[in-house]
């Protein structure tokens, strides 16, 4: 499976990525081998992920991630920890799609 995730680092401030094996990205992360903008902003803490079939598909969802707002991303996060019934029935990813009318 393919992966596309949001990190919340120790500043508080979001980092967007994709990967095929997202316990071992995370691990890496953890201990500052995952990537230089998190190597220094440990500790990070997993708060959004969607799953792919295809690498394509994470892929292009995280360029569409790494497009949106500070705001955008932390509703999108938010969004995400709430039922389907808080959301009005829409899942966080189509509320996402509704607010930039995709």
């Amino acid at each position: 499976m393919n992966h596309c995730y949001i990190l919340r680092c120790a500043d508080g401030s979001l980092y967007t990525g994709w990967t095929n094996d997202l316990e071992r990205r995370l691990r890496a992360h953890k201990v500052g081998k995952g990537g230089r903008y998190t190597r220094s902003r440990l500790p990070v803490e997993l708060v959004y992920r969607e799953t792919f079939a295809t690498k394509e598909e994470a892929m292009s969802r995280e360029w569409h991630l790494k497009r949106l707002t500070r705001q955008e991303k932390l509703r999108l996060i938010e969004g995400a920890g709430r039922s389907e019934e808080e959301n009005h029935g829409q899942s966080a990813c189509q509320a996402l799609c509704d607010l930039h009318g995709l």
